[in-house]
């Protein structure tokens, strides 16, 4: 009999029913004993037929069941000690403070200083960055020039919002932001501050970020965080001449154009040419022949440009497109939602909804994006995770049967339905997964070798929204995804709780929120992924030849 049921009996207290499993540790049953009496148990005397219980063995001392126990022993003393700080109880709060209260674990919202929404929104969107906040806390500036300022402005502001609460006014930053890029200072009639695109809000901040923010080797930290690098092969069909270009990007977007605002160095030799470059930005347009965002992007990665060509001593047409070498830790995608109209001399709106919506589900998978050897890397971590995953749905329907299984009511005392939950929540989060899901852990099983890795595929985890019908108009907002798997919406100094339906809705048509820059999180493979099963089946062999 493995469980049985006892009575414990400790001075003038009686505990009935307690169970005692008998294939634990007798320390386990004195944990229980600690529990009820508040006796450590290396001060707990524990009578059971006459003799003393030890620690680590039954012995003779094995409890039937409905026997007493007896304990001696005397509890710790519980030490009450007065709050630090007084009670303070919701009534008596600011009214300001009662209306953050629920979102306050989020972060705060940021004051509207005068059309500055594609600001705080462009904040919003990079304070998700858990690893780009961290770095910001750690900088000190050397120089004092304009982009330091920026940078420090950035990781004062990025403490301020992590502090939560009541809404606060980012000027200090606003006004650094606007002494390193006076364009967001322009005013219009009146002398009231215009509104201002913020994507070039990102492009921007992103930029300065890249140049002062390094790590202790020296290495810009926004290369590991939103450096995309890819591969553009370029064909003259008149002269046959091939041009290769290696680029590094901060903004994943497709498009047939590119808008380059870095420099970029040309090595010729003879028919072939390589061009290495640094790019913030590759557009993903919103056309009739666009429905989806991989569409986008495919298209986007197609490149015609006119080059000069050696061979035939003029410019040729050169036709190709792009692949990707490395994939970033976060991926932010732009959905090119204006064009410049030259009669009213404004960023129009393109507000054509997609027939299958650009955001027709929160995962996005760059594998078809990539280059051949990129795609092999790809391969084991994509597998593992494939794996890990079809670990959790049979685990699943382990417990499931067990559950259907189990006496109606006994469901509750073995906190089945407790792992059950942890367990679903698992399997449907794609990159924060409780490691305590599974009863298999890595002291147990061989250390998967792809832990870690990226699998080529993100899940999204911020969008940036514009109502209206110009980039330098209307309104801006930001839609971020909590660790709780809530979405807040930040509206300036509004904070709500929106849903996965609210965000799959924001995909255009008429005067409604429309995406126009989305930030994805990379999935990688879980700690608690089980090794290939041909690397657990030679363990054995490989810990023989070890002692040999």
């Amino acid at each position: 009999m493995p469980t049985v049921n006892v009575s414990i009996k400790w001075g003038k207290e009686n505990f009935p029913n307690v169970e005692a499993d008998l294939e634990q540790s007798p320390m386990v049953f004195k944990s229980q004993v600690f529990t009820l009496t508040g006796v450590p148990p290396d001060r707990q005397k524990v009578m059971i037929k006459g003799g003393m219980l030890k620690d680590d063995d039954w012995g003779k001392q094995v409890p039937k069941a409905g026997s007493t126990v007896m304990v001696m022993g005397s509890a710790n003393a519980v030490v009450v000690e007065a709050p630090k700080e007084p009670m303070v109880w919701m009534e008596d709060l600011p009214e300001d403070e009662q209306l953050t209260l629920g979102t306050k674990a989020y972060g705060s919202g940021l004051q509207n200083l005068g059309n500055t929404c594609y600001m705080n929104s462009t904040v919003q969107l990079l304070y998700t960055v858990e690893p780009l906040r961290d770095a910001l806390q750690s900088f000190r500036i050397t120089q004092p020039d304009l982009s330091s300022k920026l940078t420090a402005a950035t990781g004062e502001l990025m403490k301020d919002l992590k502090s939560g609460g009541v809404p606060f006014s980012p000027f200090k930053f606003l006004l650094t932001l606007r002494e390193r890029y006076p364009q967001f200072a322009q005013t219009g009639e009146g002398g009231a501050y215009v509104q201002q695109d913020a994507e070039e809000c990102w492009t921007n901040i992103v930029y300065t970020l890249h140049e002062k923010l390094k790590d202790a080797e020296g290495n810009s930290v926004l290369d590991s965080l939103f450096g995309l690098t890819t591969r553009l092969k370029l064909k003259s069909e008149e002269s046959g001449e091939e041009i290769e270009e290696t680029s590094t990007s901060f903004m994943l977007k497709s498009n047939n154009s590119m808008e380059e605002t870095s420099t970029s160095f040309m090595l010729k030799c003879n028919i072939s040419m390589e061009e290495t470059s640094t790019s913030f930005m590759l557009k993903c347009n919103i056309s009739m022949e666009v429905n989806h965002l991989h569409e986008g992007i495919k298209l986007g990665l197609k490149d015609d440009r006119e080059k000069a060509s050696e061979a035939l001593g003029r410019t040729a047409l050169f036709t190709g497109s792009s692949v990707i070498t490395r994939l970033p830790s976060y991926l932010p995608v732009q959905l090119v939602r204006f064009f410049y109209k030259v009669d009213t001399q404004n960023k129009a709106k393109v507000l054509r909804k997609n027939k299958a919506k650009v955001l027709c589900k929160m995962e996005l998978d760059c594998y078809d994006f990539c280059s051949d050897e990129l795609k092999k890397q790809l391969d084991g971590p994509r597998q593992a995770y494939k794996e890990y995953q079809d670990m959790l749905i049979e685990q699943k329907k382990i417990q499931d049967t067990k559950k259907d299984d189990k006496p109606a009511d006994a469901g509750a005392t073995s906190g089945g339905d407790a792992e059950m939950k942890d367990t679903t929540q698992a399997s449907t989060s794609s990159v924060e997964v409780n490691p305590h899901t599974t009863q298999a852990s890595t002291s147990s099983v061989e250390v998967n070798p792809h832990v870690g890795a990226l699998t080529g595929r993100y899940e999204l985890q911020a969008v940036l929204t514009h109502k209206g019908r110009s980039a330098d108009s209307g309104h801006y907002v930001a839609w971020t995804r909590q660790k709780d798997k809530k979405w807040v919406l930040f509206d300036d100094d509004d904070l709500t709780i929106r849903t996965d339906e609210d965000i799959l809705g924001l995909s255009g048509g008429g005067d409604w929120h429309m995406a126009y820059l989305l930030l994805f999180k990379a999935i990688t493979v879980p700690v608690d992924t089980p090794a290939p099963k041909a690397a657990i089946s030679a363990a054995p062999a490989d810990a023989v030849m070890k002692d040999a």
